[in-house]
């Protein structure tokens, strides 16, 4: 749970420092691994098209959701990203606990 938490507060000082980009950076390669594997030569393109694609996708909706108002990107980039963070830190440390 330590452990948990710390990498939680970590990266909320990464995302406060870099923006949804920052977020979209550290979310996006980990699902480009899952989708093509861990060789770099195939998962580096697939993370720079999907991360476009995702940004593209973010910036639809927030500017659909309240029209003609728009919403901070980082918003949807938010809400779409963490549950998908916090899956991922959640395996790695169900991980570290079962060795």
């Amino acid at each position: 749970l330590a452990l948990l938490v710390l990498v939680a507060l970590a990266v909320g000082v990464l995302v406060a420092a870099a923006g949804s980009i920052g977020f979209v950076g550290l979310v996006i390669p980990h699902l480009a691994r899952r989708m093509v594997g861990a060789t770099h030569r195939r998962a580096i393109p697939i993370a720079a098209l999907v991360g476009a694609i995702f940004l593209l996708w973010s910036d639809l909706v927030a500017r659909m959701v309240l029209s003609p108002q728009e919403l901070p990107i980082g918003i949807i980039t938010a809400l779409v990203g963490a549950p998908f963070l916090l899956v991922l830190v959640r395996r790695m440390h169900a991980g570290t606990e079962a060795s």
